[in-house]
């Protein structure tokens, strides 16, 4: 690893640092702040990143091959990851006095899909490919970037959604009907969903985006990095990481080793992938947690301490971690 990257690291560090030396100060102490904190960026900042990238991003010249080979195994993981975890749930729920799940049980299962799938792409990602790949590495980079949340947080956000449904229609009752048209208006109505549908529409239909629309958009989008850097850093002065180090363990193993393997043998043996674009979709692959999980867990209210602790474990990890899989990568 570069030192270049490496100062990336403790750049990141040092603003979780921030954060969490914040939240130990009795102006940011307690849960209120990171709430507060999280709130603003998944329904503010978020959905102006989502729909600035979709609204203007250049479906026609994609590379689409490279994309499938790294959201296919990708999209896959993150629907095993979800399947076992739920798996377990409902087990765990049968082998007890209560069969149902209240609204934040139900949403774990995609909670720690995301936890085990969604990359740092950005803060990360983008110095790396960058220092070591160049132009050429950052067109394929860049391109994963623009669908990257749209993909993975569009998949977390319907299971999650219709698995609340499933819990509220358990517990409060009502008619079947009912509840899907629910499921359907709160999956629709989203501070995920809807930029990414109105964004895709508005590129669809060719519009531009006015100058100080876009500037607007550029500049809220702007603050969702050092607003989740110090959302984590709260975070953990609120939880710690004490008693969720196994799971954090876990999910980084998931996200850092699993999930590249499976983009590896999926993207070179499954579909003849090689080269310079097979090295920079499996190096995406194995990048630590990225902020948008510990967004996601807020936003659902479960998962917070693990997605925060796996965040930290993980980004420490990836010092150690991609220099393996560039060695790994090299024998190719």
């Amino acid at each position: 690893m570069t030192l270049e990257i490496l100062f990336k690291l403790l750049v990141l560090v040092a603003v979780v640092g921030a954060g969490w030396y914040a939240g130990r100060t009795p102006l940011m102490r307690g849960p209120e702040p990171v709430k507060a904190i999280s709130t603003l960026a998944f329904y503010l900042l978020i959905p102006a990143l989502l729909f600035r990238s979709v609204a203007k991003v250049d479906l026609a010249h994609l590379p689409w091959a490279t994309l499938l080979a790294f959201f296919g195994p990708t999209t896959a993981w993150v629907l095993v990851v979800y399947a076992v975890h739920r798996w377990r749930q409902q087990r765990q729920a049968r082998s007890g006095r209560s069969m149902d799940l209240n609204e934040r049980d139900a949403a774990m299962p995609a909670a720690r899909s995301m936890m085990c799938s969604f990359g740092n792409t950005l803060q990360v990602g983008l110095p790396l490919v960058a220092s070591l790949f160049g132009d050429e590495g950052l067109v394929i980079h860049v391109a994963i970037i623009s669908l990257h949340a749209l993909t993975l947080l569009t998949i977390a956000t319907v299971l999650a959604e219709v698995d609340t449904a499933r819990a509220r229609h358990a517990v409060v009752g009502g008619s079947l009907w009912g509840t899907v048209k629910q499921t359907v208006r709160n999956t629709l109505i989203h501070p995920v969903i809807l930029p990414v549908v109105a964004g895709m529409g508005w590129n669809l239909l060719g519009l531009p985006v006015p100058q100080p629309m876009d500037e607007a958009l550029q500049l809220l989008a702007s603050g969702v990095v050092p607003l989740c850097l110090v959302m984590i850093g709260l975070s953990l002065a609120h939880y710690g990481i004490e008693g969720y180090a196994r799971v954090a363990v876990a999910c980084t193993v998931g996200k850092m080793l699993v999930m590249p393997a499976v983009v590896l043998a999926v993207a070179h043996w499954g579909l003849g992938l090689s080269g310079l674009p097979l090295t920079v979709i499996v190096l995406v692959a194995s990048l630590p947690t990225g902020s948008n999980a510990l967004l996601f867990a807020q936003r659902y209210q479960t998962e917070v301490p693990q997605a925060t602790a796996t965040i930290v474990v993980g980004t420490v990890a990836f010092a150690a971690v991609a220099p393996m899989w560039l060695q790994i990568l090299s024998l190719l």
